[in-house]
């Protein structure tokens, strides 16, 4: 044998033994961690957490980076799309191992000329790794790593399984990353349903999804998705005569970008943020780490029910541009008076700006920035139309007033009995505006919406009646003063139930003083609302700030038979493979504060807001058989509330601005809670009647306690209401004004609901039954279409259950 054949063994023989030797350093990890089998099982591919709606929709998703990723199953995937992937990327996909030493050798030979040589194995490792090579030493060492992580795959997994973790794992562009997000934004549907040319044209992008990317480059797109079916003809995936008709068809999208505003009740969601951190810090995996809210795959199941998230969001949409119509018609607003002595507010708005702070980090001085708020620009603006937004010139400075001047509005609804919370609207644009106006920290001044809370412990413990007679006269409270003023007391006298119809505050005066400022503020304490109203007289007449949240959660234990219960919206939390890990139940929530008698006649006074007094006319308008409710109006117009329920459902709403010196006109009738607030509670309730499929019944009642004589439930009291002369003390709700005042000023364009769906077309996941623990889980509302009977039964059932271990208890 020559020396230069010996020469070339011996080389070929020591570089043989160093390729095993570095491919075993780089199994031990020396050149960096490597994947074990178990995270291999479990590959750790960022996952979105998902949001559900009660029955089953997806409302959205919670992702940072490379969180934005929704896992789907092999069998959740298109054939066409599984035919275009393999005859693209890995035409001996089913053949190989984990590498295709031929595909390899031909890379290497043609430097790449016709093609790769990685295995979708291969490029699910690297996706597994997560980083690119920084340089040509370091490619080498990640690519033997690569080799090494698709051999384990290929060993632990089957061909469908590596298909659908690579899917799973593969970026599109944008943020965007897996299948089923990609499918979902180009064209609206779930990954089981794309056609052969839409599965062609997201294969296509795969070489390179800004390249190919089909609304960056459509032409570059198209001639990409016609080579992945050339492809699919190659391997004998797809029909020639097919291929040339798909061939000169247009890339027909659908497209809409996923992001965390889309989808349904954008302020429900960010609440629910705030609440899923909280809840994650004391939950924690089988290896000891906490969970991530958004890389974990995560699924959310809620108690929102999407139907009634849109109607709320319509009912909104309906009344609120005749309210900012009110508003804009308001003299002070007209002149921009409204800002005088309130500089302030504005000089701390124009600080907190993005364009502020953008030019500040730019370097310009505090007199450069502070001149171009007065330069007028194009912009947009929130606006009350279809796309809720216009094209605009104005000043920033004026851009801030006009934002400012827009009149705010919030809306919950809820099932009084159990506490499920079934609707969230925030504010009227999530977009624009993102302060939150149903959460538990957003107080405002409640106004007379407080007084059903005053008269039913005045019922409670102070043994006073619908026939109580309370004279109408200011009274004085030693170290406070008078309360009301005593200019505005007329004198006389009123039976409760029509001081409370009428919202009087003569009256209430009256009963605070027989309650006392001190009791009632341990009332409000005890019947759970976590806010300390403190002992002050004016609190007859609603000078606290609560919130609309905490509102609802009082006015529970009137439809609840004596107990409150503290709203609530998560049913359960699951994991990325379906295990429950969190369950919520709502007994747990529940608190009996007063007795099911004093709930039951509070719900028949009550009936007398919306029959004759405040709120007049309602129930009738409505058709439903019992109904209670309470208007709310704050000094000068600053803040309108509404408050009613019926036995299967409750809601509330409120209106005002955030900057409380913005508001109407004192005299102004439409600022009082029985025209500002109550026709959105309206429109609403018109509409889940007109459902029939959310099983709402007009025709439910309340249950009568056994030990109430029949008597009280047949007692009729219209005379005692009738005989009220109407409200003038500022505060009082004035009632509905009248509707003729209006008409020109309603809105008619139709607005629409700012939730919108994520999936178009397509099916969405339905959630799965908690089978867990044999637990009663509350997930979903009632079943639909049950008779109100039945319904009914079942409350009552409940209830009962629960008086009698509490009394037992006791």
């Amino acid at each position: 044998m020559s020396g230069t054949v010996r020469f070339f063994w011996r080389w070929f023989f020591y570089g043989f033994i160093a390729f095993i030797l570095i491919v075993l350093l780089a199994a031990l990890g020396v050149f960096g961690s490597m994947p074990s089998l178990k995270k291999l099982e479990n590959p750790s591919i960022l996952s979105a957490t998902e949001v559900y709606a009660d029955d089953g929709t997806l409302m959205g998703k919670y992702y940072v980076d490379k969180g934005n990723r929704s896992n789907v199953k092999y069998k959740d995937i298109s054939p066409h799309l599984v035919d275009a992937l393999v005859s693209t990327e890995d035409e001996r996909f089913y053949d190989h191992s984990g590498i295709d030493f031929k595909s390899t050798l031909r890379a290497i030979v043609l430097l790449g000329r016709e093609g790769g040589g990685s295995t979708i194995s291969q490029q699910l490792a690297k996706a597994l790794l997560d980083h690119e090579g920084r340089n040509k030493a370091f490619r080498v060492i990640q690519k033997l790593k690569e080799w090494i992580i698709a051999v384990k795959l290929e060993r632990n997994f089957t061909k469908a399984e590596i298909i659908a973790l690579y899917l799973n794992a593969v970026p599109f562009g944008g943020n965007m990353y897996g299948i089923r997000n990609a499918s979902l934004t180009f064209f609206q549907k779930e990954p089981d349903r794309l056609k052969v040319e839409e599965a062609a044209m997201l294969v296509g992008m795969l070489k390179g999804n800004t390249l190919y990317n089909p609304l960056r480059n459509p032409k570059a797109s198209l001639d990409r998705r016609n080579v992945v079916l050339n492809q699919m003809v190659k391997n004998n995936k797809l029909n020639s005569i097919e291929a040339t008709l798909l061939k000169v068809q247009p890339i027909k999208l659908n497209f809409k970008r996923l992001d965390e505003n889309n989808g349904y009740a954008p302020y429900f969601r960010e609440q629910l943020r705030e609440e899923l951190k909280s809840i994650l810090k004391d939950l924690k995996k089988s290896n000891g780490d906490k969970y991530n809210l958004y890389d974990d795959g995560l699924k959310i199941f809620t108690t929102i029910n999407p139907r009634m998230q849109e109607y709320a969001e319509e009912a909104m949409a309906e009344w609120m541009p005749t309210m900012q119509k009110v508003l804009n018609a308001t003299g002070n607003i007209k002149n921009g008076k409204v800002w005088k002595g309130f500089e302030n507010v504005l000089e701390a708005a124009i600080k907190q700006s993005d364009r502020w702070r953008n030019m500040e980090d730019e370097g310009f001085s505090d007199e450069e920035i502070r001149a171009s708020f007065n330069q007028k620009t194009k912009m947009k603006v929130f606006a009350w139309n279809a796309n809720r937004e216009k094209d605009t010139t104005m000043t920033p400075l004026d851009s801030i007033k006009y934002h400012r001047q827009m009149m705010q509005a919030s809306f919950m609804a809820m099932d009084p009995v159990t506490g499920e919370v079934k609707a969230w609207v925030g504010g009227i644009n999530f977009k624009t505006y993102k302060y939150d106006h149903v959460n538990i920290k957003t107080k405002r001044q409640v106004g007379s919406s407080i007084k059903p809370l005053l008269y039913t412990q005045a019922m409670e413990e102070r043994g006073f009646s619908e026939e109580t007679i309370c004279t109408r006269e200011a009274q004085f409270f030693e170290g406070k003063g008078w309360v009301p003023s005593q200019k505005n007391c007329k004198g006389g006298t009123i039976s409760m139930a029509g001081a409370l119809a009428h919202s009087d505050n003569c009256a209430s005066a009256y009963v605070m003083k027989a309650v006392g400022p001190e009791s009632f503020a341990e009332f409000i304490t005890r019947i759970g609302i976590p806010t300390n109203i403190g002992p002050h007289p004016s609190n007859a007449l609603g000078a606290c700030d609560l919130s609309l949240y905490e509102m609802l959660w009082s006015y529970t234990m009137f439809a609840g038979r004596g107990f409150t219960t503290r709203p609530w919206y998560i049913s359960r939390i699951e994991d990325r493979n379906g295990n429950v890990i969190k369950r919520f139940d709502y007994i747990v929530n529940r608190k009996e504060v007063i007795s099911e008698a004093t709930a039951y006649r509070m719900v028949n006074m009550m009936q007398g807001t919306v029959d004759r007094g405040t709120a007049a006319g309602l129930r009738s308008r409505l058709g439903a058989s019992e109904m209670g409710g309470k208007t709310g109006t704050t000094n000068e117009n600053s803040d309108a509330w509404f408050l009613g329920y019926t036995p299967q459902l409750m809601a509330g709403v409120w209106v005002g601005c955030d900057d409380r010196f913005v508001r109407l006109n004192k005299n102004n009738s439409a600022g009082y809670g029985g025209y500002a607030a109550l026709p959105i509670w309206e429109k609403f309730y018109a509409k889940v009647y007109a459902d029939r499929k959310l099983g709402i019944e007009r025709d439910a009642k309340f249950s009568q306690p056994a030990e109430l004589n029949t008597t009280i439930h047949n007692t009729d009291f219209t005379e005692l209401i009738d005989k009220l002369p109407p409200p003038g003390a500022e505060g009082e709700d004035q009632g509905a004004g009248s509707e003729a005042d209006f008409n020109v000023l309603k809105n008619t364009e139709y607005i629409g609901p700012e939730s919108k769906p994520l999936i178009e077309d397509g099916k969405q996941k339905p959630p799965k039954k908690d089978t867990s623990s044999s637990t009663t889980i509350l997930t979903n509302s009632p079943k639909i279409g049950d008779p109100v009977k039945e319904v009914e039964k079942t409350r009552s059932k409940r209830l009962k259950n629960l008086l009698d271990k509490k009394r037992k208890n006791n």
